[in-house]
């Protein structure tokens, strides 16, 4: 009986050990490395890409939560990339973000590095990797939306010209898809010329400065960001006789552009569909809420390989709230792109 009591009594003992060895663990314990791959430096839009992470990292580390960031960006090809993502994975990050050159190229490095424990989150356009979670806006109804109101301000017809970013770029490619899919409906709308002005503004004024001498009645112009600027400088500095109808982009330049042609044709509008940087941001977040034990929930998923958590598309600038939008960036740095992020609560609704 006595050796029972004694028994129980350690048992007792023991328990509350592991009690007070629960009830002392410290809150916000998680420490996580982060790493960056970052391909493509060509454009401000980048530039506020990764700004946007570091914020959202600053504000984890305020908050208790040390997270440590390790950024590789610079020009690059696939192979590149490849190697910057094996440098990030060689320095044993937590979590990987990619803004990948490739829709597949970097498929076997990246399913390589989730082999390897490590949570490979994709933004800014969607990929295929095994293991990879897409984090993203939807690329093909941004361009959607901006196809339309083109499509409907030509009343369903008229020649037209496409100025496309990058060709076989993830996120071109799906923005061309929506472009197509849009116009299928409006059997008036004819393309008489498509090329590619690389996401550069001076490129981008380049190809409609071309277009402009060899198809001299264009009725109306698609194009993306980083190239709407130059396309519509073009057009001011050719001035035809009757101007084509123009979508735009969300960007201060674009927008102070549109305010200073507006001073001397009030007739103008356009439109400009905000594609936001801080999506890298969102990454991260989504990312960390991996990290600290979130799943994330598989109803959730959509897109063309079955993996992507779609974030918002922030909004729209068109006539109806010009006025409200460009007060807002009328004295901004001309590459200034609008922009848009989830919070951490939306982050963590992506989780089961």
């Amino acid at each position: 009986m006595r050796n029972f009591k004694v028994l129980v009594l350690v048992a007792i003992l023991v328990m509350l050990g592991v009690a007070l060895t629960v009830s002392a663990a410290p809150v916000n314990q998680e420490s996580f490395t982060i790493g960056v791959s970052n391909g493509f430096v060509g454009s401000e839009w980048r530039t506020q890409m990764i700004q946007g992470i570091e914020d959202a990292v600053a504000e984890f580390n305020e908050a208790g939560t040390e997270v440590d960031l390790i950024v590789e960006s610079a020009d690059v090809d696939v192979q590149g990339q490849i190697q910057q993502i094996q440098n990030l994975v060689n320095r044993g990050v937590d979590a990987l973000i990619v803004n990948p050159n490739d829709q597949s190229a970097l498929n076997i490095a990246l399913e390589e590095a989730v082999e390897e424990g490590i949570v490979v989150i994709a933004v800014d356009q969607e990929i295929g990797a095994e293991g990879v979670i897409n984090v993203v806006i939807d690329q093909t109804e941004w361009a959607r939306i901006s196809a339309r109101w083109l499509a409907e301000e030509l009343g369903g017809e008229g020649d037209v010209v496409l100025i496309e970013g990058f060709v076989g770029h993830p996120a071109n490619e799906a923005r061309m898809e929506g472009v197509a899919d849009v116009f299928a409906d409006y059997p008036g709308i004819n393309v008489v010329g498509r090329e590619t002005g690389s996401w550069d503004q001076a490129t981008g004024q380049q190809v409609m400065s071309d277009f402009l001498v060899s198809l001299p009645n264009i009725d109306g112009v698609w194009t993306q960001d980083g190239m709407a600027q130059g396309a519509l400088t073009a057009v001011v500095t050719a001035d035809p006789d009757e101007w084509p109808v123009m979508v735009g982009e969300a960007r201060a330049g674009y927008l102070q552009l549109w305010n200073e042609v507006l001073q001397e044709r009030p007739e103008f509008t356009s439109i400009g569909v905000v594609n936001p940087p801080g999506v890298g941001a969102d990454g991260v977040r989504v990312a960390v809420e991996i990290l600290m034990g979130g799943e994330v929930d598989e109803a959730q998923l959509a897109g063309p390989f079955g993996n992507t958590l779609y974030v918002p598309i922030p909004y729209v600038v068109d006539e109806s709230n010009f006025e409200e939008e460009y007060e807002k960036v009328a004295d901004a740095p001309a590459s200034y792109t609008l922009d848009g992020f989830i919070t951490q609560a939306q982050a963590r609704d992506f989780m089961e």
